[in-house]
Formats: C-alpha cells, structure tokens, sequence
C-alpha cells in the first residue's frame, strides 16, 4: 500500500523573518519515502535541524516577501500494530530516558488537573486497555468541529467544551494518558481520509513490550477523531504537544496566503 502525498503553503513576510519549516515526512525504519520531495522560495537562509527525538527534521529559513513551499513524496508504511489494550504500561522507574518527558505537563497538556477525573473514570483499568479506554471515550464524548478552537486553546479548555479538531483530540488524549502516569506525545502527520483535509494529528503512547525485558517498550499510535487508520499515518514529527511541531513556526510578522492538503492510496 502506498501513501502519495502532496502539499504546499504560502505565506507572506513583510520584513526579513526567520521561521522553522517542518512538513516533510519524517524519514524513519517505519515509513519508507520515494519522490521529488520539498522545493521551496528563494531565501536568504537555509539549515537543516533535527526534530524532536530525531523523528524529522525542521528547517531555519530566512526571508522577506512572498514565500511558498511545495512538497510531493509517497510512503510505504512498515510498522507493528498490535492490539493495544493488551499490553501493559510500566512503572515510572522502569521507563527508558526517551520517554520520561512525555510523562510532563506541557503548554497545552496540562495533566496535573486530570489526576481526579481519570482516576474516577478509568481508575480500575491499567496500562493499554486504559488507553484503549480513553480513545473511546473521547472518541464518543467529543464532536469534531473545524473552527471550534484557537491556536490557544489548551486540553482543559476542550475537555470542558466537549469539540475541537484534531490538534484538540491529540491533546485532551495526551492529557488524560499522562494523567494516568503513562508518557505520550503528540504527532504531527499525514493521512488519507481525513476531513476535510489538512495536516493531521495524533497521539502516540509508550507502552510495555510484553515479551521483551523489563524497561523495554515502543510508541503506539492513537487517534480518537478515528479518521486515521494506523497503518496509514505518515509521520512528520513528535513534540510534547502541538507548540513543538507546527508544520510552520514565525519568529515575526506572517500573513497566510494558502496551504493545500492531498493524501490518496494506491
């Protein structure tokens, strides 16, 4: 199965501005890529820095005027999708360092005010089958409603609000799943069947290898909008939550002109 992939931004910069650039997909074991890749404007400056986690990279560009990105690849997606609700998560002191940030209150993700309502809620439920119940209820509680939140708008503020898109899904998620004493992070990817569609977001959950050693465990993907199927998500970066992988971040002044969205599968 393959994931073909094109889209493209535009933005306008009064004055000469840095900004960070991250749309591609992410070049990872799970997902190989093929095709023309990234062109962009002329600009005065270009560097290359790794993503969070060395998921992706991010790009420092440089320019005034009108500035446009267009980027064009396909993915094959190679990745283990086991049945979540059956793996166990791990004690805190067992996790591996990679994940012990994802256990953290972030900008949007503010879990310390969650601690009461997933034990509440979840709190006869351990480690997979507790995320499993998580997705499905937000998947049920929440509706999906483009326009309904703000690029401030945290977890708690869509928590009581019951709607938001998928940015606002991944982040009440990540909340409770943290919350819950199990690391998650956010990601920002692409995927087909998406509506309408645009850059997407998820969370993913690090949970225990059960027939691996102890400390050993892997990410896992979960999407409560339920748009996306696993097997088709295409990565592009992870962050702690949606500040740190912004397909386009302005350190000045920046008008938006356009950005077009297309994911099909042969």
């Amino acid at each position: 199965m393959t994931i073909n992939i094109k889209s493209s931004i535009a933005y306008n910069f009064a004055a000469p501005t840095d900004f960070l650039l991250q749309m591609e997909a992410a070049a990872i074991p799970e997902q190989v890529l093929t095709g023309p890749g990234l062109t962009f404007s002329p600009t005065e400056h270009t560097a290359r820095v790794a993503g969070e986690d060395a998921i992706g990279e991010r790009i420092w560009l440089r320019c005034s005027g009108e500035f446009r990105a267009e980027y064009e690849i396909s993915a094959e997606i190679n990745r283990a999708l086991p049945d979540i609700s059956r793996l166990p998560s791990m004690l805190p002191h067992e996790l591996p360092g990679e994940a012990v940030p994802y256990l953290f209150d972030s900008r949007f993700c503010p879990a310390d005010q969650f601690h009461s309502f997933v034990e509440a809620e979840f709190g006869n439920l351990q480690g997979g089958e507790r995320v499993a119940a998580i997705h499905d209820w937000v998947a049920r509680k929440f509706s999906y409603t483009p326009g309904s939140s703000t690029a401030t708008t945290t977890a708690l503020d869509s928590f009581v609000e019951r709607q938001g898109v998928c940015r606002d899904y991944a982040h009440v998620v990540i909340t409770m799943i943290r919350a819950s004493g199990i690391p998650a992070r956010y990601v920002s990817c692409y995927a087909p069947n998406v509506e309408p569609q645009d850059f997407h977001a998820v969370a993913e959950v690090f949970l225990a290898d059960p027939d691996g050693p102890v400390g050993t465990g892997s990410w896992h993907l979960v999407d409560a909008t339920e748009m996306a199927d696993r097997s088709m998500i295409v990565k592009i970066g992870v962050g702690r939550d949606a500040a740190e992988v912004s397909f386009l971040t302005s350190y000045g002044m920046a008008d938006f002109i356009d950005k077009q969205i297309t994911v099909t599968v042969d």
